[in-house]
C-alpha cells in the first residue's frame, strides 16, 4: 500500500508544470586593468622568481601573472589583465604579453 501511494505521489507531481524563475540579471562587469607590457623590457634576461614576479606585476598593472615555461600547454582565455611571462628552459625571462 505504501508503494502504491508513493507512485501515486510521484505521477502526481510528474505531471505538474514546472514554473520557472526569471533568470539572474548578468552581472555588470567590473572596471578592468589593463596590462601594459611595454615597462618591463629592462627586465629581459634576468633570472624568473617570486620577487621579480611582484615587481612586474606592480609595474605593468596586471592583475595576474602566469609564467609559461617551453612546452607548457596555456589556457586560450583571453584576460586583458593577465601579464604571460615567458621564460626559457634556464628560467630566464625571455618576453611578454597580456592577453
Amino acid at each position: 500500500m505504501k508503494y502504491a501511494l508513493a507512485a501515486a505521489a510521484l505521477a502526481a507531481a510528474a505531471c505538474t508544470p514546472v514554473q520557472l524563475r526569471d533568470p539572474a540579471p548578468a552581472p555588470s562587469p567590473a572596471p578592468s586593468a589593463s596590462c601594459k607590457p611595454d615597462a618591463l623590457g629592462d627586465l629581459v634576461g634576468k633570472r624568473a622568481s617570486d620577487a621579480r614576479a611582484d615587481v612586474m606585476q606592480a609595474r605593468s598593472g596586471a592583475r595576474t601573472l602566469r609564467w609559461i615555461a617551453p612546452d607548457t600547454a596555456v589556457t586560450m582565455d583571453f584576460r586583458q589583465d593577465r601579464l604571460n611571462v615567458y621564460v626559457d628552459s634556464k628560467g630566464r625571462i625571455e618576453r611578454f604579453t597580456c592577453a
